[in-house]
């Protein structure tokens, strides 16, 4: 217990934010259908988990190396603990939604402080099998969320995918408080608050105007405000990181190339591999009558494929420069959304099994050699700076993703369906549409919706996995490298994990 408990207690707690990425996915019919919930409704319960976590992941790492890190790594499992709570007994989407983004700010506090507080307690050799452990933890959350999910969507009920983090965060909570050390940061060190704030108005008003770009359209008075308002947030990210003495992202490394070119990656992985999944859950359960069981099942491809490939690559593959894996395995997953992008009115589950693989096989490629890259590309006393700078874009682009997917999957139906019926069959309603619309017609509109949906991913994933492959030039590992991040996390404010 001595020797490994401090890793347990870490790892419950990234195993509870990471299954809460994807466990949701399988559910979400069933929510519609329990709460009323509309396209909307659906597309921010994910969103609003990835966006707070993307907006918080930064500066709440430079609270805690302040605050405690322990500190502020069991206040995260309360906070997290608590919106689960309320998840669970949500009465409508509004109070749904609303809990999700407080289990987000939850998670980023957990997710801030997990390496750092893995490096203060391990060195050498066991920092080594500390962070493996950990990285098999990370691939099993996401893999088995799906799963687990649709277990529990079928049994107990979709509440039960949040009520039952409240046994396991009980646990972690005292785990954490009996055998984890407290450690902090140097001091001298201040909070960018006014960068985070400007980041999460940048990250939201993103992702809310293309979500009411899709429900309004592109020129709606509702979507352009949140574009204004993004682009005023970004504007002012900017001018503070400039003049901030301890900014979040010191501007300056992305006129580093290579630093560039990881987090364009980046920003591309998480969305082009999982940002057709609700959707596609949605199709597999409402128009192909699938349990959430089996929903969830349909998906093992693709994760069996990342996590044995993830395996494969850190065994076989030490030494091979970082930009090969990443850029590679962002151009495998491209090619895996153009390969399932074949639906038609009679396709069945298995046409996407080939592009399931590929995707799976690119996801095992990228994600655990693409903070080894963001590491290699910065000296060495910004490596911790750089591994959360990739942890935020990653959350910020899977949020954007799901919006982006959801807006042009409507757009794609609205020519071949009455008004609104591409809203509601899209959030799950087919069951209300079939007594005016066919069942051909239905099928048809959704596999035409899901086909660009996915062309427009594996466009964006074939550019990001060139971009990444013409401007990164450090020559990282896809091994090796990202063992360097904890001394270093440990020792910087600006620390957070890479998943």
């Amino acid at each position: 217990m001595r020797t490994w408990g401090p890793l347990t207690a870490v790892c419950l707690g990234t195993f509870m934010l990471l299954l809460d990425v994807t466990i949701v996915v399988v559910a979400l019919p069933d929510m519609a259908t329990a709460l009323h919930a509309s396209l909307t409704d659906l597309q921010w319960v994910v969103d609003g988990y990835a966006l707070a976590l993307a907006a918080l992941l930064l500066g709440v790492g430079a609270a805690a190396d302040i605050l405690g890190r322990r500190r502020v790594h069991v206040a995260g499992v309360v906070v997290f603990a608590a919106a689960s709570l309320l998840c669970g007994l949500a009465s409508g989407p509004g109070t749904l939604v609303a809990a999700r983004a407080v289990q987000g700010v939850g998670a980023a506090a957990m997710f801030a402080t997990t390496l750092p507080l893995i490096a203060s307690v391990y060195q050498g050799r066991q920092r080594s099998a500390a962070l493996g452990v950990w990285g098999a933890v990370s691939g099993a959350a996401a893999a088995v969320g799906p799963v687990v999910g649709g277990l529990l969507t079928a049994g107990p009920g979709w509440r039960w995918i949040f009520l039952v983090n409240l046994p396991v965060s009980v646990v972690a909570i005292w785990l954490t408080l009996r055998v984890v050390p407290e450690s902090r940061g140097p001091r001298g060190m201040r909070v960018d608050w006014a960068g985070t704030v400007a980041f999460a108005v940048f990250a939201g008003g993103l992702t809310y105007g293309v979500v009411r770009a899709g429900e309004d359209g592109w020129t709606a008075s509702a979507a352009l405000g949140a574009f204004a308002a993004a682009a005023a947030g970004l504007l002012a990210f900017v001018v503070v990181e400039r003049r901030a003495a301890h900014p979040l992202l010191d501007l300056s490394l992305l006129r580093e190339r290579s630093f560039t070119g990881v987090m364009l990656g980046a920003l591309a992985f998480s969305g082009v591999a999982f940002g057709s999944l609700p959707y596609v859950s949605i199709w597999m359960q409402t128009l192909l009558g699938m349990t959430p069981v089996r929903g969830g099942l349909t998906l093992l491809p693709l994760t069996v494929a990342a996590m044995v490939t993830a395996v494969l690559v850190g065994r076989l593959l030490y030494g091979v420069p970082a930009r090969l894996t990443v850029g590679g395995g962002l151009l495998l997953i491209g090619s895996g959304n153009f390969c399932q992008a074949v639906l038609g009115p009679g396709s069945g589950w298995t046409a996407l099994v080939p592009g399931f693989v590929l995707v799976g096989v690119g996801t095992g490629f990228v994600s655990p050699t693409v903070a080894g890259a963001a590491l290699a590309a910065v000296p060495v006393e910004r490596s911790g700076m750089a591994g959360g700078a990739v942890n935020t874009v990653r959350q910020l682009g899977y949020a954007l993703a799901v919006a982006v997917f959801g807006t042009v999957l409507t757009s794609r139906m609205t020519g071949t369906l009455p008004h609104g019926a591409a809203h509601t069959l899209a959030g799950g309603g087919a069951g209300a549409l079939r007594g005016t619309v066919t069942e051909h017609t239905l099928r048809t509109a959704f596999a035409s919706g899901l086909n660009t949906g996915l062309l427009v991913l594996g466009a964006a994933g074939t550019v990001a996995g060139a971009l990444v492959l013409v401007l990164v030039r450090a020559p990282g590992a896809a091994g090796g490298v990202t063992e360097s991040a904890p001394s270093t996390l440990s020792q910087k404010s600006t620390s957070t994990p890479g998943s």
